[in-house]
């Protein structure tokens, strides 16, 4: 495949794939480094928080590089809106009562917008919420 044309897939299209690397802004030097990361062809990623420290533009530009990956990722996220934009399957993860007591990990039945909400749902019945914001325990 032509090296201009597999880094469109990724978002660097013309002119773009043809600068230097210093010229690239942070959200362009994801796509590449996810780029470059997929043309060793890995069945599989796994990212264990990988929106820290990254602006929007970086996170929209990683949520494009996931979503051309053709293998399987396993993302591990607080960041909401990288899972909405890129989850198909929503694994919660519950930790157990002590740490001699393991958790349990479970497929949540329903859309990322369903569990959002289902949450949302707990914090107001636990009386978490002040406002509209979730408290914050100090």
């Amino acid at each position: 495949m032509d090296a201009r044309k597999y880094l469109g897939r990724f978002g660097l299209h013309g002119d773009l794939a043809l600068q230097p690397v210093k010229f690239l802004s942070g959200g362009q030097k994801s796509r590449l480094a996810f780029a470059e990361l997929a043309w060793s062809s890995p069945h599989i990623m796994l990212l264990d928080e990988p929106t820290n420290h990254l602006d929007l533009e970086t996170i929209e530009g990683l949520a494009m590089a996931l979503n051309k990956f053709e293998g399987g990722v396993v993302l591990v996220s607080h960041d909401d809106r990288l899972v909405s934009m890129v989850a198909d399957e929503l694994w919660v993860v519950t930790p157990g009562p002590s740490k001699e007591i393991p958790g349990r990990v479970t497929v949540f039945e329903g859309s990322f917008e369903e569990y959002r909400e289902m949450l949302r749902s707990e914090f107001i019945d636990k009386n978490l919420t002040s406002g509209g914001r979730i408290k914050r325990k100090t």
